[in-house]
């Protein structure tokens, strides 16, 4: 059973999971489906072909896939897949994917998004991921696993941020950034390891050992920002430098912030 407010308007072919709440004035389009325990607090409207996990959250005011704020959109059909236990607070907006990116916009498990926080079209945001007040993920941007992202930043579309990686408020980000990377400032550097992170997840202290002196050849050896990462897949044997490496070394529509 699922407990749904008298004002609320619900679409009837909306699929509403057992133990869902639904407050008072929120809005619930046709192709909507909230799985089990999924909680709208109050004046939340969901639209579009929008899949919502078991468990998540949602704050008043927010609004979850509506179309994508793109120019070249022309009404096809996209989607918006919200994993579970997801806290989205007050003023949020995701939106659905476009026919050029994809079609699919895709938030993660576990995700904390705080008040007026965006998710544009087509990114692919990963799990436990932390967007702080009023941040800006661009289109087609990937956020993958356990990265934060402080208040007020931008990111911009296209862009990729690996896991576990920090970014300071008050940041623009224009350029890939590297798993576990901290990156502050007004126009983002690369500034050194999120080394509070990886402490807080309990990683091996020769892991991140590893990971300092992998960034110190990231930023101080030979060759260009690719040869480096190419001779660090050769001379490392930790999974979290591998892991660098291979982000580096993938495909990507951007460039790179290198360490400063």
């Amino acid at each position: 059973m699922a407990g749904i407010h008298p004002s609320a308007v619900v679409a009837e072919e909306a699929q509403i999971g057992p133990g869902c709440a639904i407050g008072p004035f929120c809005v619930i389009g046709p192709e909507v489906v909230l799985g089990a325990d999924v909680n709208l607090k109050s004046h939340v409207v969901v639209t579009g072909d929008t899949h919502i996990g078991d468990g998540t959250e949602i704050y008043p005011f927010a609004v979850i896939g509506e179309i994508p704020q793109d120019k070249k959109f022309g009404g096809e059909r996209t989607q918006l897949r919200i994993g579970a236990r997801n806290r989205i607070r007050e003023h949020v907006t995701m939106n659905t994917g476009t026919a050029g990116g994809g079609g699919l916009t895709r938030v993660g498990d576990d995700g904390l998004f705080l008040a007026g926080c965006h998710v544009a079209h087509d990114a692919q945001i990963g799990d436990r991921v932390v967007l702080v007040n009023s941040v800006a993920i661009g289109g087609h941007c990937i956020v993958e696993d356990d990265v934060i992202v402080g208040g007020l930043s931008g990111v911009h579309q296209f862009v990729r941020i690996g896991r576990g990686a920090i970014i300071g408020a008050l940041t623009m980000v224009a350029n890939d950034v590297i798993p576990h990377g901290l990156v502050v400032g007004p126009r983002g550097e690369l500034d050194g390891l999120n080394l509070v992170g990886l402490k807080r997840k309990g990683v091996k202290r020769s892991d991140i050992t590893a990971l300092r002196a992998a960034f110190q050849m990231l930023k101080d050896g030979e060759g260009t920002f690719q040869d480096r990462a190419r001779r660090l897949a050769d001379e490392s044997d930790s999974d979290f430098v591998q892991q660098m490496v291979a982000f580096i070394l993938g495909a990507s529509d951007r460039n790179f912030l290198t360490p400063r």
